[in-house]
């Protein structure tokens, strides 16, 4: 019986003295902790200042801009800029809502397929997961092209000027079904799949009700990557969009910024009301501000996406 306990007592020394090895090891010192709090705030205003510098340029008088250059406090302040965008686009606020339709729509689409999908291929039980995981590789090694692409679109799909086309191009990704696969089979426990089984739980309610709840951190990455790839595409706009009522937010302000470039590089060939009415262009402040119009809405929206977004990236990139 002493022995016993003189050994459990060894070994619980020996469980204190490696934990305190961690600790130690783990620790770090006021010195250092005040020296990495330093580096990190000189890494956070690196990213920070350079968007607060275009939106103080943004609201910069062009005439000011061009005499003095890029100050942090200008001279004269100006929303010249942001009249010029609101008032010569006049579909801007229907672009606004066409984006957001779009990116709501298709994050939610996109999610739909990709959960579901995902999911399919992490079960040990699905008869066909070799075959369907050979199919996803598909689009990662070969494409077809943007002809092909164009086509199938615009002639079989019949979608030209119809938002589904700027939609069901990019709601689905290999790369995110594969994400979602690992996470699935990484996180989610067999034991309790079989368990809500035995209670009689059907496959809906059991992907419904336990597997997106234990996996909100990986769909909540995906849905970030969804949001971010439908907020910020033009290219499918440029290809099946030509009605300016169907026009999204970052393909109109791109228009509009080439319409500028063309009136000041064309203003002489236009004639002399041309070039009095090219001068007072706000040039590059437009361009301040388009890029503020464009990217705050998106900036406003991370931070619903920040709590699970580093644990489900990295969970779902765990390799099997």
């Amino acid at each position: 019986m002493n022995d016993k306990m003189r050994s459990l007592s060894k070994s619980k020394k020996k469980n204190n003295e490696d934990q305190d090895r961690i600790n130690k090891f783990n620790a770090i010192s006021k010195s250092t902790n005040v020296v990495l709090n330093i580096l990190f705030i000189i890494l956070a205003a690196l990213c920070i200042v350079p968007f607060l510098f275009v939106v103080i340029i943004s609201f910069t008088n062009e005439q000011s801009l061009q005499l003095n250059g890029y100050r942090f406090w200008p001279e004269e302040w100006s929303l010249d800029a942001y009249k010029y965008i609101f008032t010569s686009g006049n579909n801007i606020l229907n672009a606004y809502g066409i984006t957001i339709f779009v990116t709501i729509t298709g994050t939610l689409l996109g999610l739909i397929i990709m959960t579901t999908y995902g999911y399919a291929l992490s079960r040990k039980s699905f008869a066909y997961k070799k075959f369907f995981t050979k199919l996803i590789f598909i689009p990662m090694l070969f494409s077809g092209g943007i002809v092909a692409s164009y086509l199938v679109v615009t002639r079989f799909l019949n979608l030209k000027n119809n938002l589904l086309a700027l939609i069901l191009p990019i709601c689905v990704s290999s790369f995110h079904i594969i994400i979602l696969r690992t996470f699935f089979k990484t996180t989610v426990p067999d034991a309790v799949i079989e368990s809500a089984k035995i209670d009689g739980a059907s496959e809906w309610v059991l992907f419904l009700k336990i597997v997106l709840p234990i996996s909100l951190p990986a769909i909540t990455t995906i849905a970030l990557f969804l949001t971010l790839g439908f907020w910020n595409d033009w290219f499918n706009a440029m290809l099946y969009i030509d009605e300016s009522n169907l026009m999204p937010l970052q393909y109109l302000l791109i228009k509009l910024e080439t319409s500028i470039e063309f009136l000041i590089n064309n203003s002489a060939s236009l004639g002399i009301t041309a070039v009095e009415q090219a001068s007072k262009l706000p040039r590059d402040t437009v361009k301040m501000a388009i890029v503020v119009i464009s990217t705050l809405p998106i900036i406003c929206a991370y931070p619903f996406f920040q709590k699970y977004f580093v644990s489900g990236l990295t969970v779902g990139a765990v390799k099997e």
